[in-house]
């Protein structure tokens, strides 16, 4: 513990340091994040609830608003206090839990996204076996795994980060503990953790986005060999809410990793960090309920059943 008690805090320095933006900024993220906290919430509670709903598709669904509303508690709260009290102080401890959370909850997301690929791959190429091929030890085992392959993520770049030494640079240029923010701080030698976090990250990524991509080849494919106008469609709808909900998450991350070393800037990974640690989350639940009637019907179900129970 010698050198790495050097520094017991440290200071997020936020998004802005502009006073006038400070108090719109914050009216809008407490928006945003009681949308994401409904939302997300909200959705999980209706699963629950709706026997109907007691499918693989929503069974997955709740895990993924678990994790949203996971990862974007883990930040959104901190980013509010900073912009009420401007710099704002963490300590060593509760930097690492911060850290530890979100990238626990991100990386969960994306291996959820993943099983909810193969799990549209078994609805529609294979949909008179899907009942055989989606049961409830392989959901519970692709949704486990996706949790332990978060605890696995998270403390292979919690371990790196704080193995190395802080020293007297403290502030963090960012609005929460972000890894490679955090990372850059150390006096110490960092390439190995550097390594680590890039080869562990794209693993991570290349892995769920292969086998999102297989599975829509196939999905693909049997949707072209469709001769009904009805099969087809809903076929297509089945998919929709996840390709809509893939392309945002992976958007935001592709987006974070391929700009060139020369137009990246710390401002720039602030507003796509804003993106995927709040935007995101809110819009997850978004996607899924307005394209969804399943879970429009299972609302009505439920606002019916709350009105009468209230004798309105």
């Amino acid at each position: 513990m010698g050198n790495r008690t050097e520094v017991t805090q440290f200071i997020l320095l936020g998004l802005t340091n502009d006073p006038e933006l400070q108090v719109p900024l914050f009216i809008m993220f407490t928006f945003i994040y009681l949308i994401t906290l409904v939302g997300n919430l909200g959705i999980t509670v209706l699963i629950l609830l709706d026997s109907r709903l007691h499918t693989p598709m929503y069974f997955f669904l709740s895990n993924l608003s678990l994790a949203d509303f996971g990862y974007s508690t883990a930040v959104t709260p901190t980013v509010m206090a900073g912009l009420l009290r401007g710099d704002q102080v963490i300590s060593y401890s509760a930097c690492a839990a911060q850290m530890f959370i979100f990238a626990v909850f991100a990386t969960v997301e994306n291996y959820l996204l993943a099983s909810m690929a193969y799990d549209r791959y078994a609805a529609v190429c294979k949909p008179l076996h899907y009942t055989t091929t989606m049961t409830t030890g392989v959901c519970a085992c692709l949704a486990i795994g996706s949790y332990v392959c978060g605890f696995l993520n998270a403390s292979i770049h919690i371990g790196g980060t704080f193995s190395l030494s802080f020293c007297m640079n403290n502030e963090v240029h960012h609005f929460f503990c972000d890894i490679p923010a955090v990372m850059v701080l150390s006096c110490s030698d960092r390439h190995v953790s550097e390594l680590a976090l890039v080869y562990a990250t794209t693993f991570n990524i290349i892995f769920a986005l292969l086998v999102i991509f297989v599975s829509y080849i196939f999905i693909f494919i049997t949707i072209l060999k469709m001769h009904s106008s009805s099969v087809y469609l809903k076929a297509i709808s089945t998919c929709a809410s996840h390709l809509t909900a893939v392309s945002i998450f992976y958007g935001a991350v592709i987006f974070m990793y391929t700009q060139p070393s020369s137009s990246h800037s710390m401002d720039t990974d602030k507003m796509a960090s804003v993106f995927y640690t709040m935007v995101i989350p809110m819009l997850n639940p978004v996607v899924y309920s307005l394209r969804n009637k399943e879970v429009k019907n299972a609302f009505m179900k439920i606002v019916l059943e709350s009105k009468l129970s209230l004798g309105l």
